[in-house]
């Protein structure tokens, strides 16, 4: 009798055993589709392991066999399986995170689609063959550094895999690699258009160029020799759904696997990043920028005159000075405010009472060009209402400040100026677009972002600044309440790495990233009293067993606390190792069941 070790994708520790079926057996191989009977319903599973022994007497079979050649080789079983032992998922959702939504469905790959059949020349190759140096890129032109080293790649006949923050930065590199390199790249993400057709031409190529966003980094290239990770700080790196993995772990866990070379760059490192190349794992590269370093000024608002605090003004007078004299030099001026709208909060005059979103229980927006109030975190919309919902009196007053406003303002103050053309009023996403370049760049409301609840709010304060100086030369003015902030001192003086050690030193001190791992066990449901109570339920529970593997820190409501609907609470610990911490959790959770509420674990939360 054969059977068959099966995983699937569901947040379910595995592998289950069941009959592979006599006409079967010659057909079924590891790495291989079937469609299974899993509690009552038809289920794509995934074969990890063909044996003649099992340990449990009533046995289902296979229903079908969707895969006449594996879909999966050994390096990516490897790599799935390092994967769920440290972002705490089962294996099989580890799994079905690397393939296209077709496979997943159990779309059958016809013959007509070419061979899946793996290279076992190469296949056979031992695996950790040969260690190569990581690197790790500092600079705002790193292009010409990535063009050289994929051209050695190819010419070595091995794969490249590039990933990119978004579609624009993709497709806006493969046209530079198509006429600087004259190679054609392949483009791989999800849901593109034939995405199951691109993911199989890769598959069969003995070596590619793979370009992508953050699921590109699972692209099946065979012999990779090279991996790339551009702008490797940016959030959009960290997956949502479960498994909640980060690009840049899993880009390293395969390069260690495969054997190849790694590059992660950006204009602002990560602290993780940092703090490896401190530790000597990555090798520092820093690429100049070719481009003078821009005067710096941060504007202390405490210190401003009676006047400008009593008015409350958007501008300080020397902000209002510069854009003044670089608008008489004909000089461009970007204004950064990194909220959108036109104001952040609407509130009734009279009761106090704050108008929010009734699936998120957030602050609605105002927005003035649409006379609409937005919730930023689901597409919720109303008018806005002529009296108070809650007090039917009164009227709406407005605070807070967005793009919107600070066009308001300028319009205000600088009537000759043109909008969009003169000075252009814009958020965060304006670092995206690197070949623009201004005369002066005002930044506004700063502290908002630096003193979020958030131990990594000062990182992803500096990587911001850090993106806007590389967008100008002459001067950037930046107003805040925390003049002092290591973080605006090391741009003064332009030394990032003043930033990163003192940031290291007080993350060390509070025993944070990246020295401990940080993890949250996240529960969401419908009622608000049920996921509440499971909440210190499990807390209760998991406090009370004494384990060196993991430290509860707190628990507390999600933030936010109410999203499209579901209400969330939170668990937050600190691990010394990761892998330890999950296998607990995996442990503890699978003996806990809460009706109506869905529990996940977030291991290193951005």
């Amino acid at each position: 009798m054969l059977y068959a070790n099966v995983v699937l994708g569901l947040p379910i520790d595995g592998p289950f055993d069941y009959l592979v079926p006599p006409d079967l057996g010659n057909k079924i191989s590891v790495g291989t589709r079937v469609w299974v009977n899993f509690r009552n319903k038809k289920e794509v599973a995934y074969i990890v392991e063909l044996s003649d022994k099992t340990t449990i007497k009533k046995l289902k079979e296979i229903s079908t066999l969707i895969d006449t050649e594996p879909i999966l080789d050994e390096k990516m079983f490897l790599l799935t399986r390092q994967l769920a032992g440290y972002y705490c998922c089962s294996w099989g959702e580890a799994i079905e995170a690397a393939l296209p939504d077709e496979i997943r469905k159990g779309k059958e790959v016809k013959k007509g689609d070419g061979s899946l059949l793996i290279n076992k020349e190469k296949e056979n190759r031992p695996l950790f063959l040969k260690v190569r140096p990581f690197f790790l890129l500092q600079g705002a032109n790193r292009t010409d550094v990535y063009l050289k080293e994929i051209k050695l790649a190819v010419s070595n006949r091995e794969s490249v895999i590039v990933i990119f923050t978004d579609i624009n930065a993709v497709l806006k590199a493969a046209d530079v690699i198509r006429q600087s390199l004259k190679i054609i790249p392949q483009v791989l993400y999800r849901k593109q258009p034939k995405e199951l057709g691109a993911w199989i031409s890769v598959r069969q190529s003995d070596f590619s160029v793979v370009l992508g966003t953050r699921s590109s980094i699972f692209a099946p290239v065979n012999n990779l020799g090279l991996i790339i990770v551009d702008q490797e700080e940016d959030q959009v790196y960290k997956q949502e759904q479960v498994p909640h993995y980060h690009v840049r772990e899993v880009a390293l866990m395969r390069a260690e696997i495969e054997s190849a070379r790694i590059i992660l760059g950006s204009h602002s490192p990560s602290l993780e990043s940092f703090h490896l190349v401190e530790n000597g794992q990555l090798q520092y590269q820093c690429v100049p920028s070719g481009f003078a370093y821009p005067q710096v000024k941060v504007i202390d608002l405490r210190r401003l005159p009676y006047s400008e605090r009593k008015t409350k003004t958007l501008f300080s007078k020397f902000l209002i000075d510069a854009i003044a004299v670089t608008l008489a030099q004909k000089g461009k001026i970007l204004l950064l405010i990194n909220r959108k709208g036109f104001a952040t909060s609407a509130a009734c005059h009279n009761c106090g009472v704050v108008l929010k979103c009734p699936r998120c229980n957030i602050n609605l927006v105002f927005h003035f060009d649409e006379e609409k109030l937005k919730c930023h975190h689901c597409n919720f919309k109303m008018d806005v209402p002529k009296a108070c919902p809650s007090c039917n009196t009164g009227y709406i007053k407005y605070s807070g400040m967005g793009t919107e406003k600070a066009e308001s303002e300028l319009a205000r103050i600088f009537p000759q100026a043109r909008m969009d053309e003169d000075i252009f009023v814009a958020t965060s996403s304006v670092i995206k677009h690197p070949g623009i370049n201004f005369d002066l760049i005002g930044v506004l409301a700063i502290d908002n972002s630096l003193n979020r609840v958030d131990f990594r709010a000062a990182e992803k304060t500096f990587n911001l600044l850090m993106g806007l100086v590389n967008l100008t030369s002459k001067t950037m003015i930046i107003q805040s309440a925390n003049a002092s902030h290591h973080c605006f001192q090391a741009l003064i003086k332009n030394d990032p790495g003043l930033f990163y050690k003192e940031e290291l030193k007080q993350r060390k001190q509070l025993n944070f990233a990246p020295f401990k791992h940080m993890i949250l066990v996240r529960l969401r449901g419908e009622s608000l009293e049920k996921v509440k109570q499971a909440a210190g339920d499990l807390f209760s529970k998991l406090n009370k067993i004494k384990t060196n593997s993991l430290k509860m820190l707190s628990l507390n409501p999600g933030q936010p606390a109410k999203l499209r609907g579901n209400f969330y609470y939170q668990i937050l610990m600190r691990a010394p190792s990761v892998e330890k911490a999950s296998h607990f959790l995996k442990l503890h959770l699978k003996e806990t069941h809460f009706s109506g509420i869905i529990v996940t674990v977030d291991v290193d939360p951005i």
